[in-house]
């Protein structure tokens, strides 16, 4: 069943014609950001970079190719998830993890899919053809497959080949704040009320290495600046992942399955490479810039560096009522 489902990744298809999901021939198209959402935050004359900062977007202009049953499939799924966030932390701590993975999947590969057209402009103009290494076209054509599950009998098995995280969040009312990387699939929202961290394609793998953090955070409402650190370790410790996740996908008479391949950890090739303080501490910084926190504030001479997460020395949890900073 799998060989029958399109994979745009294989020749490279991203073109207006077809649905971005089913590959079907078709004349509608819908938005990567949700319309509710590019609404309630005034996005919609808002600009959005691309990746590598030369070329922008109105919000309300990203959008995609797409069947008549995918673009229903997925206004269902906005419905859903527009009552959870109505009920704040939670409402949107209760969606399913499926559900939340669609819904942020939507938009990571809504963007990956003009950073493809993008590139894919330059390659030409250049007299080139585009090219995809065969470990993206695998990677993203596995996510492109896991995507299909909102139409398609396509199942996941045991654990989920994701890392979602959902925790209480202070901010002003008015705020949206969110960062994305969708070559490495990463997404992060927050706004007053919760937050959440999506790593879509990690097999698990960063969540459970956040695991103590993410215990000591519960029973708390996190302040932004807690948020962003949070997301940067996410972010820093899948850069430094040296384990390729994979997955075990079988063609059933009714059903594709995905299950997770656990990682193989040995001495000679541990899952993470070694953690640079001083390559973290950039990272966080252009996190961090909106406080004036810079490089030097966070390593210090002779000193741990600065967490807003933990005690650098008794590694207990900062109490986010203690943190004087602006929200």
């Amino acid at each position: 069943m799998a060989e029958m489902l399109f994979n745009p990744f294989q020749e490279l298809i991203f073109d207006d014609q077809f649905c971005f999901l089913t590959g079907a021939l078709t004349t509608e198209k819908m938005t990567v950001f949700p319309q509710w959402l590019m609404q309630h935050f005034k996005l919609e004359d808002e600009k959005i970079e691309m990746m590598d900062k030369s070329k922008t977007y109105h919000y309300t202009d990203l959008q995609l190719p797409c069947s008549t049953e995918v673009k229903e499939a997925f206004k269902k799924l906005d419905e859903k998830v527009k009552v959870a966030y109505d009920k704040g932390y939670e409402g949107m701590a209760a969606l399913d993890e499926e559900d939340l993975f669609l819904w942020t999947g939507r938009i990571v590969y809504g963007l990956l899919y003009y950073e493809m057209l993008y590139e894919r402009g330059v390659q030409i103009k250049k007299g080139k053809d585009f090219q995809l290494s065969l470990h993206l076209r695998d990677r993203f054509g596995k996510f492109h497959l896991m995507l299909q599950s909102i139409i398609e009998p396509v199942k996941f098995v045991g654990k989920k080949p994701w890392s979602i995280v959902v925790f209480p969040l202070k901010y002003s009312a008015d705020i949206f704040s969110y960062r994305d990387d969708p070559i490495s699939l990463m997404f992060s929202f927050g706004v007053n009320g919760f937050g959440f961290i999506a790593c879509l394609q990690d097999n698990g793998i960063l969540k459970e290495n956040q695991k103590e953090t993410l215990e000591k955070m519960k029973g708390h409402v996190l302040h932004p600046v807690q948020f962003e650190e949070l997301y940067a370790r996410f972010h820093y410790l899948d850069y430094i992942m040296q384990h390729q996740p994979q997955q075990k996908i079988e063609n059933g008479e009714d059903a594709i399955s995905i299950e997770v391949i656990p990682p193989e950890e040995s001495a000679n090739k541990p899952i993470f490479g070694l953690w640079s303080d001083d390559m973290f501490a950039q990272l966080l910084a252009n996190y961090w810039q909106v406080y004036g926190i810079e490089r030097e504030n966070i390593l210090r001479f002779q000193k741990p560096p600065l967490s807003f997460l933990e005690n650098p020395y008794s590694k207990e949890f900062i109490d986010p009522e203690t943190i004087k900073l602006p929200y």
